[in-house]
């Protein structure tokens, strides 16, 4: 077989795919165009010379079928069905209806469930349904007036209402399905953007830290080479557990299932702090926090060693756990002179993230120079927060 045969099956193939695969669509304008044949009787009583002033019938059967094509179109567009415009060419076009449903009877009668049809792709809610009862009522009476139609006149009167409501509820419902289809896929997209969000917050955070605390001990391991080789060594053995325990993290966080514990970070914490010369001092009160208030108090006090160690030159870093009832409040306070940022700002790129965090938990984070100097983040989270929208992806 050709290069080219083969690229042809393939290309067949996936048209098929496609074809197979795709959905229905809502219905179009041209759906309702064939029903225009029901005016066949009326041409057919022109032709044959069977309408008085054929002129005059001719002319009304184009104008009610321009008009006809006209609104329908508009009826498939909401802000052109909802204009004036619109409104005013149905009022035209019923005017059309009566003048030669009166006037010629018959097969003309007909013209009444056609009008209704068009009124169903405009009209919506009570003007629908009242349209619709008066001009059904309107069309049972012309028929029993002129008594020379084929059919009894209540029929008249009954598929000129239930043309209109069947073409309001199916356009409705097809305006629906569309919403709801561009819903699922606006859904979609935000589910996306959470993710990436969650992803990049949580990349942060642990590269963050991880990179800072080898920085740190590959310090603390160049400074005691000369003289420690013991205590070097055993500060390379660390880096090695940072690093095997950052690619654990790394692989939980893509995963959306990595859940840390403020304890866990604690415990974390004081030896990066010390390899860095800063003295770790923890205070607790209350009984424990909630188990995801625990894990969002967990990524706060992270963030809060990573920025101690690479920007503070502290020598003393205060961890207060404030537990009661409602709330619980966790405050880190170092005394060096904070992290800074371009500009004279306080915190970074992940106290605003984690700020963000705690907002979507009930919670708030507040971070800045103390009022004896140094540097405090202080957040706070209702005690008994639990998962909700928008906080699984955070944690």
């Amino acid at each position: 077989m050709s290069r080219g045969a083969a690229l042809r099956g393939r290309g067949f193939a996936v048209r098929r795919r496609t074809r197979r695969n795709r959905r229905p669509g809502p219905p179009g304008p041209y759906a309702l165009l064939p029903i225009l044949l029901l005016g066949l009787g009326s041409f057919s009583n022109l032709w044959q010379g069977e309408t008085p002033n054929p002129w005059v019938g001719g002319a009304g059967l184009l104008a009610f079928n321009s008009l006809y094509v006209s609104v329908v179109f508009r009826g498939f567009d909401r802000k052109r069905r909802e204009s004036a415009t619109s409104y005013a060419l149905l009022a035209a076009m019923g005017a059309i209806t009566f003048g030669l449903a009166i006037g010629y009877g018959g097969n003309w009668l007909l013209f009444f469930p056609l009008f209704s049809l068009a009124c169903g792709t405009i009209l919506r809610g009570r003007q629908l349904g009242a349209g619709l009862t008066a001009l059904a009522g309107c069309a049972c009476a012309v028929a029993v007036w002129r008594g020379d139609h084929v059919s009894e006149p209540w029929t008249i009167g009954y598929g000129t209402f239930i043309s209109g409501a069947v073409t309001a509820a199916i356009l409705t419902l097809s305006e629906t399905v569309t919403e709801l289809r561009a819903t699922r896929q606006e859904l979609a997209r935000s589910a996306v953007e959470q993710e990436r969000l969650r992803f990049s917050r949580d990349l942060h955070d642990l590269l963050g830290h991880t990179l800072s605390v080898v920085v740190v001990k590959s310090e603390a391991a160049r400074r005691l080479a000369p003289h420690d080789m013991d205590a070097a060594i055993e500060q390379i053995t660390d880096i090695e557990s940072v690093g095997r325990q950052a690619l654990t993290e790394i692989r939980e966080a893509v995963t959306g299932y990595r859940e840390g514990s403020l304890a866990t970070e604690l415990d974390r914490a004081r030896p990066v702090l010390a390899a860095a010369g800063i003295e770790a001092v923890v205070h607790r009160s209350g009984p424990p926090p909630a188990p995801q208030a625990d894990a969002l108090l967990g990524w706060v006090a992270r963030e809060a060693v990573t920025n101690a160690v690479r920007h503070s030159g502290a020598t003393r870093c205060e961890f207060v756990l404030d537990s009661a009832s409602e709330r619980v409040r966790l405050t880190v306070t170092d005394d060096g002179a904070g992290p800074s940022r371009p500009g004279g700002g306080a915190g970074g790129t992940g106290l605003k993230g984690l700020s963000e965090r705690l907002a979507a938990a009930g919670g708030s984070l507040e971070s800045g120079p103390g009022a004896d100097g140094g540097f405090v983040v202080e957040a706070e989270l209702p005690a008994g927060v639990r998962d909700g929208p928008g906080l699984r992806d955070t944690c």
